[in-house]
């Protein structure tokens, strides 16, 4: 019996390619301004196949009020943990309305994995990586596998591990893309003052990144942005915009 064909998305020498692409495109756009990157994305390279993912958390509204001025419509992926703040909640639906966002796209981890994985809920106590695995990456890779491309709000100045990051990366077979990625804190700063954007309510308390309320917490004078988060561990990424993402999204059954 012939073995079945793998989807083209999944075959390697497809996936250099898209390696190639992103290269290309960051030599070619990496240097636009955050809101023409946008708009050359969603309206040409992409249209219709890409999305934007969001966290609502400390930075998300300035990604976001340029994507409103581009394209009210453009699918917003936010990853519903179960372990947010509740301000990070009200923040969400407060923004979404501020500009006019229509197309949110809620994704949650699958029930079934919760009772096997972490059945009490507590899993974050002793296991970090495990924890981000079954709450953030595996729920991604399902609400990004219909697009193409998508967008995020990462930035090179919030953490080391962001220093050399590019506008347009490959991620297995789909591109990211980080128009952000070139801002600094003044740039961030002037805009939300100029466009007078709603800032989240955790940031006047000190919480600089925002994801889980167990593993956030106050950035500490001096720090960089990220490193209220799983303080106490060796760890700095939850693993959205690493490599377990990108084995999510050329596994298979995606």
């Amino acid at each position: 019996m012939l073995a079945k064909p793998r989807p083209l998305d999944h075959i390697p020498e497809v996936e250099d390619g898209v390696a190639a692409k992103a290269a290309g495109l960051d030599a070619l756009y990496g240097h636009l301004k955050p809101i023409e990157v946008i708009e050359r994305a969603a309206s040409e390279l992409f249209h219709d196949e890409i999305a934007a993912v969001s966290s609502f958390g400390a930075d998300s509204a300035v990604l976001l009020h340029m994507i409103a001025k581009i394209d009210r419509t453009l699918p917003v992926i936010f990853l519903d943990t179960g372990k947010h703040f509740e301000e990070t909640l009200g923040y969400r639906d407060a923004l979404v309305a501020d500009f006019g966002l229509t197309n949110i796209q809620v994704i949650k981890p699958e029930d079934a994995a919760l009772d096997r994985i972490d059945p009490t809920g507590n899993l974050h106590q002793s296991d970090t990586d495990t924890c981000c695995n079954v709450r953030k990456v595996e729920p991604l890779a399902r609400g990004v596998a219909p697009f193409r491309a998508w967008f995020t709000g990462r930035k090179r100045f919030q953490a080391s591990t962001r220093a050399a990051l590019p506008v347009f990366e490959a991620v297995g077979p789909r591109i990211r893309i980080n128009p952000l990625a070139r801002w600094t804190t003044s740039d961030q700063a002037d805009y939300m003052r100029a466009h007078a954007l709603r800032e989240n309510p955790l940031v006047a308390y000190g919480y600089l990144s925002i994801g889980c309320f167990p593993c956030t917490q106050p950035v500490q004078p001096g720090e960089d942005a990220r490193s209220g988060r799983w303080a106490g561990h060796a760890k700095t990424e939850c693993g959205i915009h690493l490599s377990g993402l990108e084995k999510s999204l050329t596994d298979a059954s995606l």
